[in-house]
Order: structure tokens, then C-alpha cells, then sequence
């Protein structure tokens, strides 16, 4: 994912551009670049391939020093990684900006404004955003009246921040679907995408909302809402450490994690989706056209990652109409292969150094799959780097040996792959928007359901004597059953294990008494009355539930079944409100039971060899 830094000072603010730039290198990048407005007049602009360091040796060259300037981190959407396709863009030798998200009229303006005579030397869609907005201000002689203008042409998703040499102290800024932050110092004000990258210089933030332009001078910020509106948006203190690695006012790393994910669950959506769709383009500069021809996808992953993949496996199969298989890696690569046609092999990997996934996907290469998608949250590691497509999840540094945050933000990544998917195989629009209308939702639902801390902790003290625990689901809710399995034995040392509840009685019946808690989650959907009789089966035997079930469900407490109501939640993103519950059980059960949260026995967070 793209990131942007600005600034607006009366010093020279090279190098405070340069060290944002290094503090959004964990979201992944392509090219990164610069553009200051010389002392002279001028706007000088430095670009470069690869990585942060090959754009600081080469402003070494070539200084772009001044006191307002912008610089961009790129991930490529539309066009190649290159030199002319990095950003900033300019339109002539007076304008130039950055751009994070996509727009998807971008080829319609295109045409127009190359009837109107402007060239194109990029690729990109951010290119048509530049000229558009250099067309405006030479209609409007103002840079705001210009950029809000060129905004209302606009369909799609954009963080913006635009430079205009005749317009010397100030940065106009702009967000609609993507994150944009400004850090608010003495004499100087500053602008990013993620509030990290101005911590050098700033503790202070105002943050734009949806629709808002911002007008950046070194003694002021001047906000318009999307009806040009003069709005007043709150300074807040960034309260946390510096560092990621800090566990600040939670317990263990897991705990902060575990809440942490409102936030990075809206970070992955950010600049992917509008009010109604998901913007393919987020998926890889060829995503359209490989889609097009994807008739069976093929999921490989380990662990915490595979219990994702078997969660996408029912999306894909009902909103896609595809056939999709999933594979622990390790199995995967010691079997003869029956290879589908138009097969698209998806990785997953948190660390995107687990070897067995890493060998799976060379394995696969070899074998003529149609092309590879990884799901990761490590830019630069080696999954990303040897697929076609990447989709970045952005959990953040994840400390915790059991995944928790990014867990869930794979699976957000795997349901915008499952809608841009389903648009090729015949998806409606109003399904998609439907769905897309529940992630606009998703970050609040999940925060409900961290509310509900404190009733957990008291559940767990059931689990405090007992060596076994049967977890039950039904459809998308049986890979979360795993996961919570997985969790609780995981950091608690609980032998736990996980089934469709339909299968109680091929055997796991035979388990069930009164030292066996039986956890099941329990959703209001199609499957609910079947799951109710599994329920029953487990009553009669004296075993004792614990059930997180959706209010609508008409589950009550009674004698031998515990209830705790989940927040209403649409069907399809059950499984990712319904997994929290299950980790701040384990959370609890594994502090009362005294074990060691985020380095649990025997475990590694990233497992790099067979």
C-alpha cells in the first residue's frame, strides 16, 4: 500500500520527507519519490526504483531541498514498477502531487484531457489526476477552488496532496477512501497517511474525515468538508510508544493486538473499496485481466493461515460460483498434482517466509498454475516478492506467537479478493454492495464484540481445572471453530479440538461429559436450527456449553449452557466478529492457567524451515 508525507515549514523539510518515507516502508512499496518547491521557485522532484534508501543516494546527488514539499511510497496499481510511473506526478513544471488509492474513471478523463491537448508520460491514474487539476487551476487561478473541482470529477478512492509552485506556502490536501492525517506542529504543519511516519516530529494529530479537503499552511490548517463547509476537526496527543514493540497499557502483546483490530481491519479496507464496491486495481497492475480467466482457485497455507483459507473457501464457492480447494502446505507438496485449468494458486502467510507455503508456491510455478496471489503482511519478504499478486494485509508488526490481528485482516484481504472475483463470474452489483455496505460496518461490530472483555474473562474461569475442550460450528463457522481450538491450546496448553457440529455423532459424542466445555459459535443464519439440535445432543450427555450466539438466535442461559450475545452481524462477515470472542477466551483461560501468552512452549512466529 501506498504512503504519503508532506510538509509546509520554514525550514528545509528534505529530510523530515525522507525519514517519513523510511517509517512507511512496512506497508510495502515499489518506487519512491520527492517534490520541494526550491527557494528559486522551482519544484524539483527525485525519483526512484526500489527502495527508500536508492531515493535518499540519489537526492545526495541532487538535493530537493525547501520548506514545502511532498514525497510518495508506490505499490503499482496502474503501470509497471518504474521511474516515470512514480509518484509525485506532475502536470508541466508547476504542479505536482501524490496520490494513494485508485481512481476508476481514470481512463475516460484520460481521453478527454488528451484532447484537450495535455501528454502523458506515466501509466498511472494518478498522471489524469495532475493534469486535471493543472486544467482547473487554470480556469480558477486557486489551487483549493482547483483541487475541488477536479475532486468532483472523480469515481473511486484517493488520498491526495498537491504543490503548486505559484502558491509557495501552502499543500492542499484531500481524502475520500483512503487515510490522510495531519500533524499539527509550532510554525509547521505536516501531512501523511499514517501518523508514524510524523511521530519525528509531531506528537499532535487532526485527523480528515471522509470527504474533507484541507488547505496546509505552516501557521494553520483550514478544513472544508465534502460541501466546502469551513469545519473544525480535534487535535489529539498521540499517547502511544514510538515503538511498535511496545506492549504500552496492555499486559501481554496479545492483548493489545487482539484490540488493535477496529483499526488495522479498517487500514486493510482503506483505499480498496468505495460505498459500494471493491476497486480491483488494490489486487496488482494485471488483476482484471487475470481474474477474467480464473475458473478454479487453489488455496496453500499453514496453521492460523489455513483455517483463513477454509473461511474463503465458502465465500468463493457462494459469491464467485468457482470451485476453490485448500491445502495445508505441507501436504500439498509431497502429493501428485491434478492441476484445474485457469487455476489461480493463492498463498497466505503472515511472515511470508513459512517455508512449506514458500516451497508449495515454486513448486507450483513449475507446474503451470495459471498465477500465484499472496496474501501477506510482510512487504519485501519472499512470498510477496514471487507472486503476480499481492494483497497486503495491514496488521502491523504482529508480536504475539498466536496470530490474532492477522488472522482477521487476512481474512478481510480474502473477502475483497472473493468480491473482485465474483464481479468476473457474475456477481451482482447489488449482492457486492450489500457486502461492501457490511465491511463499511466491520470495524465498529468488532469493537462491539471487544466489549465483551469483561463477561469472557468471567466464562473463562470454567475452563481453569479442565485438560480437554470441544469446540463445534457449522458452514463458514467450523474454520473458526479450528481457530479457536487452535488458539486455546496454543497459549493455554488445553488439548482442544474443533468439528462441524454435524459431526458429533461419528464419534466426538463419545467425548462429551461434564469435564468437557463445549464452546460453539453460533450465528443467526440458515444453519442456526441444525446447530440447535447438535446442541441438545451435547446437553443430554451432561456436557457443559458455552455458546456466543447472535441475539436473534433465542439461545438463553440455563442450567448447563452459558450464553453470550454477539452483536448483530451480517452473514458473510460472521466469521471474522465471531473469531474475536474465541481470543480473548484463550487470552483469559491461558493468564489464568499462569502459561507464558506470547511465547507459548515449543513455538515459533515464523516458521521458516520443513
Amino acid at each position: 500500500m501506498c504512503g504519503i508525507v508532506g510538509a509546509v515549514s520554514e525550514r528545509d523539510v528534505q529530510g523530515i520527507l525522507l525519514e517519513g518515507l523510511r517509517r512507511l516502508e512496512y506497508r510495502g512499496y515499489d518506487s519512491a519519490g520527492m517534490a520541494v518547491r526550491q527557494d528559486q521557485g522551482d519544484i524539483q522532484r527525485a525519483r526512484e526504483v526500489g527502495k527508500v534508501a536508492a531515493l535518499a543516494e540519489a537526492i545526495e546527488q541532487q538535493p530537493c531541498n525547501g520548506s514545502v514539499g511532498i514525497a510518495h511510497t508506490r505499490w503499482a496499481t496502474h503501470g509497471e514498477p518504474s521511474q516515470i510511473n512514480a509518484h509525485p506526478h506532475m502536470s508541466g513544471e508547476r504542479l505536482a502531487i501524490v496520490h494513494n488509492g485508485i481512481i476508476e474513471n481514470y481512463q475516460g478523463l484520460r481521453d478527454q484531457l488528451k484532447a484537450d491537448g495535455y501528454t502523458f508520460s506515466s501509466q498511472t491514474d494518478t498522471e489524469v489526476v495532475a493534469h486535471l487539476i493543472e486544467r482547473e487551476y487554470r480556469q480558477q487561478g486557486d489551487l483549493v477552488a482547483a483541487v475541488r473541482a477536479a475532486i468532483g470529477q472523480l469515481r473511486g478512492a484517493y488520498a491526495l496532496a498537491v504543490l503548486h509552485a505559484d502558491e509557495p506556502d501552502h499543500l492542499v490536501v484531500c481524502r475520500a477512501g483512503s487515510p490522510l492525517v495531519v500533524g499539527v506542529g509550532i510554525g509547521e504543519n505536516f501531512i501523511a497517511s499514517d501518523q508514524l511516519a510524523l511521530l519525528p516530529v509531531t506528537d499532535r494529530f487532526m485527523f480528515l474525515e471522509e470527504g474533507d479537503l484541507a488547505e496546509i499552511r505552516r501557521d494553520g490548517v483550514t478544513v472544508l468538508d465534502r460541501d466546502g463547509a469551513a469545519v473544525e476537526r480535534p487535535v489529539s496527543r498521540f499517547e502511544h510508544g514510538m515503538d511498535s514493540a511496545d506492549k504500552g497499557e496492555y499486559r501481554h502483546f496479545m492483548l493489545k493486538e487482539i484490540h488493535e483490530q477496529p483499526r488495522v481491519i479498517q487500514a486493510t479496507m482503506e483505499g480498496r473499496i468505495t460505498d459500494s464496491r471493491v476497486l480491483e486495481q488494490a489486487l496488482g497492475t494485471e488483476a482484471g485481466s487475470l481474474l477474467d480467466d480464473v475458473r478454479h482457485v487453489q488455496i496453500i497455507a499453514c496453521g492460523t493461515s489455513y483455517h483463513a483459507g477454509m473461511v474463503a473457501r465458502y465465500w468463493i464457492e457462494e459469491l464467485a460460483g468457482i470451485p476453490c480447494s485448500v491445502e495445508v502446505a505441507s501436504e500439498f507438496r509431497y502429493r501428485h498434482h491434478v492441476i484445474q485449468p485457469d487455476t489461480l494458486f493463492l498463498c497466505i502467510s503472515q511472515s511470508g517466509e513459512t517455508a512449506d507455503t514458500l516451497a508449495a508456491l515454486r513448486q507450483a510455478k513449475d507446474a503451470g498454475f495459471r498465477a500465484a496471489l499472496a496474501i501477506c503482511n510482510v512487504p519485501g519478504s519472499s512470498l510477496v516478492r514471487e507472486s503476480d499478486l499481492v494483497i497486503m494485509t495491514q496488521a502491523g508488526p504482529e508480536i504475539g506467537v498466536a496470530s490474532t490481528k492477522a488472522f482477521t485482516t487476512q481474512l478481510v484481504a480474502l473477502l475483497l479478493f472473493t468480491l473482485a472475483l465474483g464481479r468476473h463470474n457474475g456477481l451482482s452489483e447489488k449482492r457486492e454492495a450489500d457486502i461492501v455496505a457490511a465491511l463499511h460496518r466491520l470495524p465498529g461490530q468488532v469493537a462491539d464484540a471487544l466489549a465483551l472483555d469483561g463477561k469472557i474473562a468471567e466464562l473463562s474461569k470454567a475452563f481453569m481445572d479442565k485438560n480437554h475442550s470441544l469446540f463445534l460450528g457449522r458452514g463458514a463457522m467450523f474454520p473458526v471453530a479450528l481457530e479457536g481450538a487452535l488458539k486455546l491450546k496454543e497459549i493455554s496448553y488445553i488439548h482442544a479440538e474443533a468439528y462441524p457440529a454435524g459431526e458429533l455423532k461419528h464419534g466426538p459424542l463419545a467425548l462429551v461429559d461434564s469435564e468437557m466445555p463445549v464452546v460453539t459459535v453460533a450465528p443467526n443464519d440458515e444453519l442456526l436450527e441444525k446447530l440447535k439440535s447438535n446442541l441438545e445432543e451435547v446437553r443430554a450427555r451432561g456436557g457443559e456449553l458455552f455458546v456466543f450466539a447472535d441475539g436473534g438466535a433465542e439461545l438463553q442461559d440455563q442450567p448447563g449452557i452459558h450464553v453470550l450475545q454477539i452483536p448483530e452481524v451480517h452473514p458473510i462477515t460472521a466469521p471474522i466478529v465471531y473469531t474475536l470472542p474465541l481470543q480473548l477466551l484463550s487470552y483469559h483461560v491461558a493468564v489464568l492457567k499462569g502459561t507464558d501468552v506470547d511465547q507459548p512452549r515449543n513455538l515459533a512466529k515464523s516458521v521458516t524451515v520443513e
